[in-house]
């Protein structure tokens, strides 16, 4: 499907029935004329379409072209305006329960930053005098170093966006009844489309199952209930956040919509990491970025990659080894087996679709389209 399906609820739904003001502003990338933001459960939508980047337009700059976004003053930039827009809704929602969800398009390609931020980076690269290093992650090359100017302005131009909601919240008190998540969906972008950073020491990135793809940064504040500079060291996957939310606005959990789901809030408040469990990912597609179909499976230590098309695992311990450079599986055999069965068991509970290999397709052959 080219959309999310209207049948599946989402937590802007499950808020908005108890009567929560919901807001959207940025990248949707989950369906187009009837399958947009306001289609599943937020009343503004500022920004997001069908597309995955800001690809209309001046693209990160005014004029946008995006429908769902009025254009500003010409040459504005796209981060700035989507905090400016949450920061708004804040204010004329401050007296009421408010869900924002701010998905930024940065940092997406296409890579574009301010013109004096990206002057900043390459002074500063400059001046380390700076080489691209790159290894083979097969089928591709995979970027070894963080020295990319035009990604570094856009990292910066988001982190100042982000910081004008954290603002808007301290001005209006608010911040103490607000939780607020930052994290993102995918590791960086590392063996494709310019490979504009590194995720070393985890390896690979976005598209892939190895952890520099699936593995991603989480901050939370919510100032009186979670204490500052605390590590927490719960293993945590986005399914999470649901029930988290609900939890942490008072309301009931609604298992059916969140089925992988555990809620993080006596984690958060107590500062103790939650109970260990299995986590799963299912990614039955070939991505732009070079990772194959396949799936993982993530218990206590160690962590299984069965690819589809190949019909071969790999095994890591990453308590040893961290960025998947040994795969151990032939000398464990016995733990292969069990951690195949639990995850054909959660595959087969949840309904996951495998891919079927196209017999008409020729590996030798571009793909594009005709």
């Amino acid at each position: 499907a080219e959309h999310l399906a209207l049948e599946h609820v989402t937590i802007a739904e499950s808020l908005k029935a108890h009567g929560y003001a919901t807001f959207l502003a940025g990248k949707w990338h989950l369906g187009g004329d009837g399958y947009y933001p306001e289609d599943q459960g937020f009343d503004i939508n500022m920004g997001g379409l069908e597309r995955g980047g800001p690809y209309g337009g001046k693209k990160y700059f005014s004029p946008y072209g995006n429908p769902k976004l009025p254009d500003g003053p010409d040459g504005e930039h796209l981060p700035d305006r989507l905090a400016s827009e949450a920061a708004k809704f804040i204010e004329a929602n401050r007296d009421k329960p408010f869900f924002v969800y701010l998905p930024f398009y940065s940092v997406h390609t296409p890579l574009m930053a301010r013109p004096d931020l990206e002057i900043k980076y390459q002074q500063k690269r400059a001046a380390l005098e700076q080489k691209d290093v790159f290894g083979d992650e097969p089928p591709r090359k995979v970027r070894l170093t963080q020295d990319h100017a035009v990604y570094a302005g856009m990292v910066e131009a988001m982190d100042h966006a982000v910081g004008k909601v954290v603002a808007k919240l301290d001005e209006l008190n608010l911040a103490e009844d607000t939780l607020v998540i930052m994290t993102s969906d995918n590791g960086g972008l590392s063996t494709s489309e310019g490979s504009p950073t590194s995720n070393l020491p985890l390896r690979a990135g976005k598209g892939w199952l190895y952890e520099g793809g699936i593995r991603t940064s989480l901050i939370m504040r919510w100032p009186g209930v979670i204490s500052p500079g605390v590590v927490n060291e719960s293993r945590v996957i986005s399914p999470d956040y649901f029930p988290t939310i609900l939890d942490a606005a008072g309301l009931p959990l609604e298992p059916e919509h969140h089925k992988d789901g555990v809620s993080l809030l006596a984690s958060l408040k107590s500062g103790q990491p939650t109970a260990n469990r299995p986590l799963y990912w299912h990614y039955p597609h070939y991505g732009n970025q070079g990772g194959a179909p396949g799936a993982a499976v993530l218990d206590g230590d160690w962590k299984l990659i069965e690819w589809f098309d190949s019909e071969t695992v790999e095994l890591f311990n990453l308590a040893k080894d961290p960025g998947e450079k040994h795969d151990v599986a032939a000398n464990n055999r016995g733990l292969v087996e069990q951690l195949q069965q639990t995850l054909h068991a959660w595959q087969s509970d949840v309904g996951a679709v495998k891919s079927v290999v196209n017999p008409a397709f020729d590996p030798s052959k571009p793909i594009g389209r005709g």
